[in-house]
């Protein structure tokens, strides 16, 4: 099974993007789907994550500006991102975690510049 990103571009600040991850067969007893991105220089880092049970936890940075949803008879994850700032611009990867494993998508690059 694979995680295929999309939905990243160049957007000006203040402007909005969605990212949608979707896997390539079914992935079983999963227990969160997750955002991660990595920007030039920085370690690879959490930025929303969501439960089966639909609980959402994001880090402070985005906290208000981007949502997460996910639909996991369907496999896939969306990030709603809003507000975006020039700091937000990396690589956003999602993963998924099972009971037994992780899977993480290729990678999508979203750059926020005027």
């Amino acid at each position: 099974v694979q995680l295929q990103a999309s939905g990243g571009g160049l957007v000006q600040p203040g402007g909005s993007l969605r990212l949608s991850c979707a896997a390539s067969g079914y992935i079983f007893s999963i227990n969160t789907m997750d955002w991660y991105r990595q920007a030039p220089g920085n370690e690879r880092g959490l930025v929303a994550s969501i439960t089966t049970g639909g609980s959402t936890r994001y880090a402070d940075s985005v906290k208000g500006r981007f949502t997460i949803s996910g639909d996991h008879v369907k496999n896939t994850v969306y990030l709603q991102m809003d507000s975006l700032k020039p700091e937000d611009t990396a690589v956003y990867y999602c993963r998924v975690v099972t009971t037994s494993r992780m899977y993480w998508g290729q990678g999508t690059q979203v750059t926020v510049s005027s």
